[in-house]
């Protein structure tokens, strides 16, 4: 199970530290994002975890990328070129 969290916790890093650096101009402080990273991960291993049981390592490691990835994906903003703009008045 140690394993399972710190694989977890590297790899929503990862993927969080890869968001910073490709999104940055969609994304919130890096503050924000890279525990937001690290926490979705880790709550998608407990949620794998519980759901499968043991012995189920690199299934619990994609369920905790998944859940990293929607976490991560909840602190995008739109593009500036699809933003409307309101009517001339």
């Amino acid at each position: 199970m140690f394993l399972e969290a710190l694989g977890s916790a590297i790899l929503g890093f990862a993927l969080a530290w890869a968001a910073v650096h490709r999104l940055s101009h969609r994304l919130p402080a890096r503050t924000l994002v890279l525990p937001t990273g690290i926490a979705g991960a880790l709550f998608g291993a407990f949620l794998t975890h519980s759901a499968l049981g043991p012995g189920h390592f690199a299934l619990t490691l994609v369920g905790a990328v998944a859940v990293a990835a929607a976490s991560l994906s909840l602190l995008l903003r739109p593009a500036e070129r699809f933003r409307r703009h309101s009517a001339p008045a």
